[in-house]
């Protein structure tokens, strides 16, 4: 299966042009959250993308909220849960894991207690996305160091994926790895091509 995979627009409107243009032969669009600029232009940026709704699944980041991205489109939204596509098993998490330092706008945070919860429900998944990384897994940032969940890192060690697919971390955006089996990716607002077999 052809998917094309991102994260981060942050109303970029450039490269949401970009991934419009890359879906046109993809099976399987996947977005890995902050689609706004600190919870601004999210209609605007998600009403670009309505062609491609329909094989499109997102994840919130920590620049929307769920509720938010839901009302904002058609496509599917995870949040703690999963669907099938095609034969593929997708799961998604969205927000900040751990929850950030306070900032002068309210980020969407989850702390990882919850995310823990919200992933205990998930039992299989070939795709496992997630707008946090794993930690140690595409998490470092400049300041602040390692940022990564333990949770997701946990839920990939459990769940095993083919792939877990992240962004948020701005600094780690084009990080490749593994854990374990699972191919890790933290994507960032530039289209990504990937083969997935399900």
């Amino acid at each position: 299966m052809k998917v094309v995979a991102f994260s981060d627009l942050h109303c970029d409107p450039e490269c949401t042009n970009a991934i419009l243009a890359a879906s046109g032969n993809a099976d399987l669009v996947l977005g890995v959250g902050d689609f706004a600029q600190r919870h601004e232009g999210l209609e605007e940026t998600l009403a670009a993308l309505e062609p491609i709704s329909e094989k499109t699944v997102l994840v919130p980041g920590n620049n929307e909220t769920e509720d938010a991205l839901r009302a904002a489109t058609s496509a599917t939204v995870l949040h703690g849960d999963a669907m099938s596509f095609c034969g593929l098993s997708i799961a998604g998490i969205g927000g900040a894991v751990p929850p950030l330092p306070p900032m002068p706008w309210r980020s969407f945070d989850v702390t990882e207690d919850e995310a823990e919860t919200l992933l205990s429900e998930v039992s299989v998944a070939d795709i496992l996305l997630s707008h946090s990384p794993a930690k140690g897994h595409g998490d470092q940032h400049h300041k602040m160091g390692s940022i990564g969940s333990t949770a997701v890192l946990a839920a990939t060690e459990r769940l095993k994926p083919k792939w877990l697919l992240t962004g948020h971390v701005h600094d780690s955006w084009g990080y490749r790895g593994r854990v374990g089996s699972t191919q890790v990716a933290n994507l960032g607002p530039v289209p990504v091509y990937l083969e997935i077999a399900p």
